[in-house]
């Protein structure tokens, strides 16, 4: 069993992982200069074999996983069940991502695109999984933001699939999905 400060420690890597991911996204765009597209090129392509952004990016990625995994544990004593096993799983799946860049081969194209969907529909799973519990225990306002942040991901992956505008859409999934994690991490940390 978890203590009350290792809870509210492992609690705070659902603020830092997510913030490292997305100034890496946000920088590495900003590096990439006129070759990259926020709005049309996925977040991925920002760590791809030949990408100069690709160290940045990486360490991006792998903050994240290490971040969110170390929340998911926490998440698991405050919440419990499906909604830490989705934050575990969006954590690896994302280590995974950045184990598998784009351009190194069709199977490794195959198999980021594979990791990639499983980790963006386990965070947006996240708060969505998290909300009954979070209503139960009187925590109304965070399970309403869960709800309402699942929602938003969920339909902008949906749009990104289906032809909307690939980085546009994957950055107000995945930054809405996120910052619901940060809610909720600063909510353990100060509760526990």
């Amino acid at each position: 069993m978890l203590s009350s400060v290792r809870t509210r420690r492992l609690a705070l890597g659902g603020a830092i992982g997510p913030s490292i991911f997305v100034a890496a996204w946000v920088g590495g765009a900003a590096i990439a200069g006129s070759g990259y597209s926020s709005i049309e090129d996925p977040i991925s392509r920002l760590a791809a074999v030949d990408a100069s952004t690709r160290p940045l990016m990486t360490i991006g990625f792998v903050g994240f996983g290490l971040g969110v995994g170390a929340f998911a544990l926490a998440l698991r004593r405050d919440v419990g069940g499906p909604a830490a096993m989705a934050a575990a799983v969006a954590a690896g799946a994302t280590v995974l991502v950045a184990c598998a860049p784009l351009d190194r081969s069709s199977t490794v194209d195959r198999l980021h695109g594979l990791f990639a969907g499983i980790g963006y529909l386990a965070v947006s799973a996240t708060p969505l999984l998290a909300a009954p519990r979070l209503f139960e225990r009187g925590a109304q306002r965070l399970a309403a933001a869960g709800v309402a942040a699942g929602a938003v991901s969920t339909v902008a992956l949906a749009a990104s699939l289906l032809g909307a505008p690939t980085g546009l859409f994957q950055r107000i999934g995945l930054t809405t999905a996120d910052a619901w994690i940060v809610a909720c991490a600063v909510a353990i940390a100060i509760r526990e």
